[in-house]
């Protein structure tokens, strides 16, 4: 058994191609403190990690017993993009993989286009993905249900059983999953140590786990030997 070469890759963005989990979780963990609110850092990888700002809001109500207004979110997107601009970087070796690849490749992420595309420009790979990027506020529900996923690949015209996602959460592993796609778990992020992230990760059985970029060439051409692999 093979899981590849597939027709389309389907990228997430946030700990895939850009290394923003860490700025991302601190804006808003300092913003929830400012409220009044503790939460740890590892409890906010845990459960807000791959999931879009509107369900991160909801947890936060819901777990945590503060209702963000407006205004907050929009002081945390403010402060992460003037972060963005000043210290956002790639994951390291992503421009040499992405660039030995061959075939479609596209974008999905929980982030909204505008971050997404900010982030792809101060990296230097927004042209390398641009027109085909796709974002959660395009379908009723994010991660970890399949829908972006499907989106992504109806609009590139790939069925899902030949796509492979490359993701870095357990809410999108599992949203590749559902969607009947092979999906390769990227462990190379500086937030992958988090307690809890691998272990999560883990549990689902993701096609492949791997966790440096330069890997990723060899794994989507068939030739890594791979199927699975330990966190």
């Amino acid at each position: 058994m093979n899981i590849l070469p597939p027709d389309l890759v389907i990228f997430d963005c946030d700990g895939v191609l850009v290394d923003s989990e860490p700025i991302s979780v601190g804006v808003l963990l300092d913003v929830v403190a400012a409220l009044g609110v503790r939460i740890s850092e590892n409890a906010a990888y845990d459960l807000f990690l791959g999931k879009s700002m509107a369900t991160i809001r909801g947890l936060i109500e819901s777990e945590f017993g503060l209702a963000m207004s407006d205004d907050h979110l929009a002081e945390v997107r403010s402060a992460v993009y003037a972060r963005f601009e000043r210290e956002l970087k790639p994951i390291a070796g992503i421009h040499d993989a992405i660039a030995k690849l061959s075939g479609a490749r596209c974008v999905a992420s929980s982030s909204q286009p505008d971050r997404i595309r900010l982030s792809l420009r101060v990296t230097g790979l927004l042209e390398l993905f641009e027109p085909h990027i796709y974002s959660s506020t395009m379908v009723k529900r994010g991660k970890p249900e399949p829908d972006l996923f499907l989106h992504a690949a109806r609009e590139m015209g790939v069925a899902p059983s030949r796509c492979v996602v490359i993701e870095d959460s357990a809410a999108g592993v599992e949203a590749a999953q559902k969607a009947g796609m092979r999906v390769l778990a990227f462990a190379g992020g500086s937030h992958a140590a988090t307690p809890g992230l691998r272990a999560a990760i883990a549990a689902l059985g993701p096609d492949a786990v791997f966790h440096d970029m330069n890997e990723l060439p060899g794994l989507l051409a068939g030739t890594d030997g791979r199927l699975r692999a330990s966190l």
